[in-house]
């Protein structure tokens, strides 16, 4: 495109968000940035100290270290996409297993955070020309983008697409756990008191529940640019 504008890509987890926006990003020839990568990698941070496990979540000591986290992506040409680096390590890996899944609402819920991680994505988005997903993109980040989407499926879709996803890369996950992490998830994002996961008043929302990804790509690029 000739012309730079802001893409919002927001909905419930396992919907395809990422894999839509990076796709977006390489054809209009913009910047990816996956929020939903950010707000894992503070996660994994909290969980290498120790501040939250099963039952137990120190927010006030995750708090107090923010200013230890240094979150960035750089460019894997290899991969075709650029990858999560927390404190200059890459933790593109460990932020997808589904220990991390299971706290990153609980995480993504403190204000604190949302705020730290929310000013780095608006001085991201400050040029333009850019396709960024998550959960409040469209609503908080970036509530004057020219293009925002709002992707949702079923629950029982998105799960078997994260526990083949998990299955792919070894994870021997049962269904039901991976379910149970969607279904809360799910409650969690949109029960949340900041910047609860909502579908903004001027997004098109998308159900991609029985379509395929080049379908789908094909269907929101008409969107973006009519013929």
């Amino acid at each position: 495109m000739n012309k730079k504008i802001i893409i919002a890509v927001d909905g419930y987890s396992s919907t395809g968000k990422s894999t839509l926006a990076k796709e977006l990003a390489k054809h209009l020839g913009f910047i990816y940035v996956d929020t939903g990568a950010m707000y894992r990698a503070v996660t994994l941070f909290a969980m290498q100290k120790g501040f939250i496990r099963k039952d137990y979540f120190d927010a006030v000591s995750l708090i107090e270290s923010l200013p230890e986290i240094k979150l960035n992506f750089k460019y894997n040409p290899d991969l075709g996409f650029a990858e999560m680096y927390l404190n200059e390590f890459n933790v593109e890996n460990e932020i997808r297993t589904i220990e991390v899944s299971n706290f990153v609402s609980l995480v993504a819920e403190i204000s604190e955070v949302r705020a730290k991680l929310v000013e780095q994505q608006q001085e991201m988005g400050k040029n333009k020309g850019i396709v960024m997903d998550g959960r409040d993109i469209g609503t908080k980040v970036f509530p004057d983008a020219e293009i925002k989407l709002f992707m949702t499926a079923s629950p029982l879709i998105r799960a078997q697409r994260r526990f083949d996803e998990l299955q792919k890369k070894g994870d021997k996950v049962p269904f039901d756990e991976v379910l149970k992490n969607v279904e809360e998830r799910d409650y969690i994002d949109t029960h949340r008191d900041d910047s609860p996961l909502v579908q903004a008043s001027d997004a098109i929302e998308f159900d991609n529940s029985i379509i395929s990804k080049q379908e789908q790509f094909e269907k929101v690029l008409k969107w973006i640019k009519p013929s």
